[in-house]
């Protein structure tokens, strides 16, 4: 399929008319980052204790010293025997921007319910720096709604993105994303989260593709995406010399 081919000067009109709708959805984007740091918080009271490479750690302990934390809701269950390809796919966006997330006071961790040797392994294959620890045994992921028990799905519905949904849609883990502050008395506050597509402006390599010729080329909600070792050598485009 090729699009339609115009000269130059009624490309330009075109590009111009799209410019100003790219330009609208970059103001739009202004606003709902602005309401997103607008978002009232929630104290957190709760302890929670996470599994490291470290040892046993609490919430407070995974800011590293520093007074904001990003949480990656990463799909890895106690019996899977992979990552999620989605929460894979957008992990390996994260290392590089470790050292600018660090020097800006943003601490990144991955959380899974998966134990932490399972994630060791995981975390070796796919040859990522960034901190993963475990929440197995506990009510972390169950709280922030990514986990559901055998009892949850059974039930005629589940809490996940905010609204209530179908356990046949579910799953027993989920992806998201969540922040937390940690103020100057030690207080930590919940102040935002994302579910579903909301962390996919995350995924660089979407947006690259947003701008290339045939955009995402997709069936389906990333159907293309492979975990970064099981990409089959793609064929060449044939060359005029051959």
């Amino acid at each position: 399929m090729q699009n339609e081919v115009v000269s130059r000067e009624e490309w330009l009109e075109a590009r111009r008319a799209l410019l100003a709708k790219e330009k609208e959805a970059t103001r739009l984007r202004d606003s709902i980052n602005a309401a997103r740091l607008a978002l009232p918080w929630v104290k957190v009271d709760k302890d929670y204790v996470f599994e490291t490479p470290e040892g046993r750690k609490s919430l407070a302990d995974l800011f590293d010293g520093r007074s904001q934390l990003l949480i990656y809701h990463f799909m890895l269950g106690p019996d899977w025997d992979a990552g999620c390809t989605g929460c894979s796919f957008l992990s390996d966006h994260v290392d590089g921007a470790l050292p600018h997330l660090n020097h800006h006071d943003v601490t990144w961790v991955a959380v899974s319910r998966a134990p932490l040797d399972k994630i060791a392994a995981y975390k070796q294959r796919m040859g990522w720096k960034f901190p993963w620890v475990s929440s197995f045994g506990s009510d972390f992921n169950f709280d922030y709604h990514v986990s559901f028990s055998p009892e949850d799905l059974a039930k005629d519905k589940v809490f996940y993105n905010f609204t209530p949904m179908q356990p046949a849609d579910a799953n027993d883990e989920l992806p998201g994303l969540s922040a937390f502050y940690r103020n100057d008395k030690a207080e930590i506050f919940h102040t935002y989260s994302s579910y579903a597509r909301g962390p996919e402006e995350l995924i660089g390599t979407l947006m690259i593709l947003d701008r290339a010729p045939k955009g995402r080329n997709e069936d389906s909600t990333m159907n293309f995406v492979r975990r970064h070792d099981e990409y089959q050598e793609a064929p060449k485009a044939p060359s005029c010399c051959h």
